[in-house]
């Protein structure tokens, strides 16, 4: 339990706000981990092997940096050193890589981050079988989807470490490291960051020790993972510092896109225009006039890996079930007949012993994924503490003119590249939270009545490490009150170290408290690393002059630090957003 003191004369009160962020993935079962586990032998096999070979090509690479190049020079240890001395673990980067098998023919920046992948994919292979050995106690539920939890994270941070080591190893024009690139690779490896912490999260509310002994077993994986984070997020730097020739292509702005075109023309027109429908694959109604009647049956129609648009019409109607469209799902699009006629409902939650990551109704994490006019509610109540209405962990996804309705942690928008245009997002407390690049524009965020001893904070932000490249963006968006709301409301409270938030150009009605912003722990100023700030913001509740005095707060910011948040900026998502035909705006607009 964590006790939230109130402020400004208000009594002070206690608010059940257990923090156990796991993961559920009720369509994947005990088979998929024997396979996931025979996965990872293989994998780390060919991490051996990569090695191996990757030693070999890069000593070849070696003795061409001569001939009045002036990297040649460079040794192998000045080149690691200056790798590792943008980590957060410079000892634990140079131990590691420069006992990997054939990193020390090269000195390339670019080759080293290639071998910290392999170091970092070879120690998370080593622990995901580690929660097969704990003995849990019979009456402890939560401990045992908890563990569940963490071996289905693990799956997939590697499935992160994947993406990232074949973007290397493509052919020699794609494996360049532009712009795009990299942040493709940023985006990643944050998210094998936020996979390995929220498997920690998750042992709140557990009994015995087992959180303890996982903890210490990860300090390996979670320190390599971060190594890597911090070594692609600076190699720029790194290449100049070292004076090593940055071919010009480097620097392009133009995205090698990998993904498929995934909507046409036509197709995108017809998603703004009501009057026309998407020719669906399938269509989902419970009356019996549809292919089938559960959405989970539509999600197994899908082809995995699928390269093309797979369209799910669900018909007007409530759906009581648990939806997962999992990580080999890609590109489904789904669309209803109105966020407040098509809706989906679950009631999994937190009181009753399930871990919070697993509580969600609806969950997503196949690549590009789209909702329009759909409806996702966990009606568990407000006693029932944390009840999840969606888990997002898509990349590059998009919800459009959704509803997202409950109470405590109604929006999970968990990692990667997220988007939201024209949503109603209810809740109380810590209602949009995650660790996700997220925007949320021309939203109406709407705050609810609490339970007595409870306060509302809107955003709660679970960034860990200073180079992700996360945070929740919320712009053009009016925050106004779902009922009539006696409790006190806040913009948000900074849930990890570098927790990072900013609401702009929004409507800020007078349910916001003056202070603004809440501490995560009462009495206690949040550490100077967080990035909280507002910029333009209008409405009776938009005045900063009663703000929190933070150091990581800034009540004004420029236009030029706002635009860092922006679609364009923060998601890259002129690049992508447009083949949804979904209306978005890219900048400030000013």
């Amino acid at each position: 339990m964590e006790t939230i003191k109130s402020f400004k004369g208000l009594p002070m009160d206690s608010i059940k706000s257990f923090k156990g962020y796991g993961k559920v993935n009720e369509a994947e079962d005990r088979q998929f981990f024997r396979k996931t586990r025979r996965r990872l032998i293989i994998i780390a096999a060919s991490v051996v092997l990569l090695l191996a070979i990757v030693g070999i090509t890069v000593g070849v690479m070696v003795g061409k940096h001569g001939d009045g190049n002036p990297s040649s020079s460079i040794t192998f240890s000045d080149s690691l050193k200056a790798v590792c001395s943008v980590t957060r673990y410079p000892d634990s980067c140079y131990s590691s890589i420069s006992s990997a098998k054939g990193a020390n023919l090269t000195n390339d920046p670019e080759e080293l981050f290639k071998f910290s992948l392999a170091v970092a994919t070879d120690a998370l292979s080593k622990i995901s079988a580690l929660a097969d050995t704990f003995t849990i106690p019979s009456n402890d539920k939560r401990l045992e989807l908890a563990l569940k939890d963490c071996k289905e994270l693990f799956d997939d941070a590697m499935d992160r470490f994947n993406d990232s080591l074949s973007s290397m190893q493509a052919g020699e024009e794609e494996k360049l490291l532009t712009p795009a690139k990299i942040d493709d690779l940023k985006t990643w490896l944050s998210a094998a960051v936020t996979d390995q912490e929220t498997c920690l999260d998750g042992f709140e509310g557990t009994t015995g020790d087992i959180k303890v002994k996982m903890e210490k077993a990860m300090v390996s994986s979670m320190q390599f993972t971060s190594n890597s984070l911090a070594i692609v997020a600076g190699i720029l730097g790194i290449l100049e510092k070292l004076n090593f020739p940055i071919h010009r292509k480097l620097l392009a702005t133009t995205a090698i896109d990998r993904y498929p075109v995934w909507v046409t023309t036509a197709q995108r027109r017809a998603l703004l225009q009501d009057s026309i429908q998407w020719t669906p694959n399938v269509t989902v109604a419970h009356d019996g006039t549809g292919q089938v009647k559960t959405i989970s049956e539509a999600i197994d129609l899908v082809p995995k890996k699928n390269a093309n648009p797979f369209v799910i019409h669900v018909k007007e109607g409530v759906y009581e079930e648990n939806v997962v469209v999992d990580k080999s799902k890609w590109n489904v699009m789904m669309f209803g007949d109105g966020m407040n006629k098509t809706i989906v409902d679950g009631s999994l939650n937190f009181i009753d012993g399930t871990p919070t990551f697993s509580t969600a109704t609806f969950v997503v994490t196949g690549r590009r994924f789209m909702a329009k006019d759909m409806g996702f509610r966990n009606s568990a109540g407000p006693e029932k503490h944390q009840a999840v209405a969606l888990r997002a962990g898509s990349d590059r996804s998009v919800f459009y003119r959704c509803y997202f309705d409950g109470f405590q942690d109604t929006l999970y928008a968990h990692s990667l590249r997220q988007f939201y245009r024209e949503c109603d997002i209810v809740g109380t407390i810590d209602f949009i939270f995650g660790d996700a690049s997220a925007v949320f524009q021309s939203c109406k965020i709407m705050p609810r009545e609490p339970l007595p001893n409870q306060m509302n904070t809107i955003t709660a932000q679970g960034k860990k490490d200073p180079n992700e490249n996360t945070g929740i963006s919320i712009q053009g968006c009016t925050v106004a009150p779902y009922d009539k709301v006696t409790r006190p409301t806040y913009l948000g409270r900074p849930w990890k170290d570098y927790s990072t938030a900013i609401v702009m150009q929004s409507e800020i009605g007078a349910v916001v408290d003056p202070d603004g912003w809440l501490p995560w722990v009462p009495g206690q100023v949040p550490p100077d690393t967080i990035s909280y700030a507002e910029y333009l913001n209008t409405g009776p509740g938009s005045s900063v002059a009663g703000r929190v005095s933070w150091p990581g707060y800034k009540p004004e910011v420029s236009a030029d630090e706002a635009k860092k948040y922006t679609v364009e900026s923060f998601l890259k998502g002129s690049d992508w957003i447009p083949e949804t035909g979904v209306e978005f705006q890219s900048n400030l607009g000013q």
